[in-house]
């Protein structure tokens, strides 16, 4: 019998200071989704500047972006602001999360059965 895991990943590093820890963030994502487990990917705080800087064809890590966008359940719509990366992101089409007060609920990730992994 195959454990089936339900995983969110939580992204709050800003790729300009750690593109590695980025990369292993969306890399997680990827090897559990290819491993069937339910994932769910999140950017916050500073996270929402690597979502902008992603999201960019440009960007080296925008294949690996693309590949896990059915997964991507959005940004927090708060700190997309306060970054001024807010239009770039809504552009492109991802969710903007603002569950509580214009923040991404983590918690909510929590109740929804979720193991929550940050970067």
């Amino acid at each position: 019998m195959t454990l089936t895991l339900k995983v969110a990943i939580v992204i709050f590093e800003d790729v300009r200071r750690d593109s590695a820890r980025v990369y292993r963030a969306l890399g997680t994502a990827e090897e559990l989704t290819e491993a069937g487990d339910e994932v769910t990917v999140v950017f916050d705080g500073s996270g929402t500047d690597s979502l902008a800087a992603i999201i960019d064809p440009a960007s080296r890590l925008h294949p690996l972006f693309e590949r896990l966008r059915p997964q991507v359940r959005g940004a927090c719509k708060y700190c997309a602001r306060s970054h001024g990366v807010l239009d770039v992101i809504e552009q492109a089409g991802i969710p903007l999360l603002s569950e509580h007060k214009q923040h991404a609920s983590l918690p909510a990730l929590l109740r929804e059965g979720y193991t929550v992994l940050t970067f």
